[in-house]
């Protein structure tokens, strides 16, 4: 309970009339009767506080996508008094990014008030969505009653995939994407001119349209690949990365690539990796490996130790009787460079590595940073010593014959599915 203004008001009368009646006898004990009605207002108010019931109900996705900026509704109802003044405290758990507020509004009998609140996940799981805060205020405008409605919503956050959108824009720009003609089993390398003794079936109608003259696809048969992702879920997993960690930034990065690789009709597996290795999904095609790799994914935590892509490698190896790419999504900087040389090694000449890590932006913008202290000069060099020996893993993986790539949180996601497709179309798998 908190008073409001009518209740304080009433108990300033009440010490003003206390200290009159000690300087004169005119008052007497008149101060005793602002004091009384207080008291009796404040009863009569927690009676019929207590006769009303505030209906919740709260919507939002049932699947909320990891690092997805959603909104969750908030339903009010009340249907005993003609109005209510209630206030709500919106908030969301502690694994989503959201700005609590405490929001006003009057509810009259029989209608529904909707408030939202915009949140954006930060960790995979299930998370139970906290009721929010409510208080009435009493028909005597004398105090707020708090008031304890019964919703549930649960919120599966789960790794993000490519969006509708994303790929019309990827195919409109046609950039990396393989297009399938004739069952799946070729695809367009280019258009070139009509030729005498072509297949209608291969003439381009459309391009033919915008040019004015016949134009065929050439076609060459594809080579479906499988994808082994191996996803470091080890200790540095948990250190941030922008808006959401890095497990998070590996888990929808690796869930998107797989989505990528089934729509090209590619196989697609999983490891997930610390000190050992933890699960493995042989390579399959299809949108049920999609599901089972999204379903692995949004179960996995972060482990205390620390990860060896070493033995991610061997099992690997020992697991797999033909040609893979092989995608690890780790660390560069606290994982080893010896043992992430030995998992190019072991894997290496038989299947293609494509090792991928994240760089910290915070740090990476320190040498070009206005100095605010004195120590900033000493802070600038050992950001520069970051980028040096992140650069120089790289180089090292290189040399190796692997491929290896480090970008900003927000450019990794595409930086790794614009390298699966260059590969694929050159190639290199």
């Amino acid at each position: 309970m908190s008073l409001q203004r009518n209740a304080l008001l009433l108990i300033l009368l009440t010490g003003l009339l206390g200290i009159l009646a000690q300087w004169t006898a005119v008052f007497g004990r008149l101060w005793s009767l602002p004091g009384a009605l207080v008291l009796l207002g404040l009863i009569y108010e927690s009676l019929w506080v207590r006769r009303e019931s505030v209906g919740l109900r709260l919507l939002g996705p049932e699947r909320w996508p990891l690092g997805r900026e959603r909104t969750i509704q908030f339903l009010f109802v009340q249907d005993r008094r003609a109005q209510l003044r209630i206030q709500a405290a919106l908030q969301a758990p502690a694994q989503f990014a959201a700005e609590t507020r405490i929001a006003p509004l009057r509810l009259a009998r029989g209608q529904t008030v909707a408030l939202e609140l915009r949140a954006e996940p930060r960790r995979l799981g299930r998370y139970r969505w906290p009721v929010p805060a409510l208080r009435v205020a009493g028909p005597l405008q004398l105090a707020w009653w708090p008031a304890h409605p019964a919703a549930e919503y649960i919120a599966t956050v789960i790794p993000d995939l490519i969006g509708r959108s994303e790929r019309i824009g990827g195919n409109a720009s046609g950039e990396g994407t393989a297009t399938h003609f004739g069952g799946g089993s070729t695809e367009i390398l280019q258009l070139r001119e009509y030729r005498h003794g072509d297949s209608l079936h291969a003439i381009d109608w459309k391009a033919s349209a915008r040019r004015g003259r016949l134009v065929s696809r050439e076609l060459a048969e594809e080579r479906r690949l499988e994808i082994v992702l191996a996803v470091d879920v080890g200790r540095t997993s948990a250190l941030a990365t922008g808006p959401i960690d890095r497990l998070g930034l590996y888990v929808n990065v690796a869930a998107r690539l797989a989505q990528r690789a089934v729509e090209l009709d590619d196989a697609v597996g999983l490891l997930l990796f610390a000190e050992r290795p933890l699960t493995l999904l042989a390579p399959t095609r299809g949108a049920a490996a999609v599901t089972r790799i999204r379903r692995l994914l949004t179960e996995c935590t972060v482990h205390a130790g620390q990860a060896n892509p070493a033995l991610a490698a061997a099992r690997i190896r020992a697991a797999a009787p033909r040609r893979l790419l092989v995608v690890l999504l780790t660390d560069l900087l606290d994982t080893a460079l010896d043992e992430l040389s030995e998992a190019v090694r072991l894997l290496s000449p038989k299947h293609f590595t494509l090792i991928c890590a994240v760089e910290n932006p915070a740090i990476t913008a320190l040498p070009s940073a206005v100095p605010a202290d004195a120590l900033a000069p000493y802070r600038a060099l050992a950001a520069a010593e970051y980028h040096r020996t992140l650069t120089g893993n790289v180089r090292a993986l290189r040399a190796m014959g692997a491929a290896a790539l480090i970008e900003r949180p927000e450019q990794l996601d595409r930086a790794v599915l614009d390298a699966y497709q260059r590969f694929r179309r050159e190639r290199r798998i």
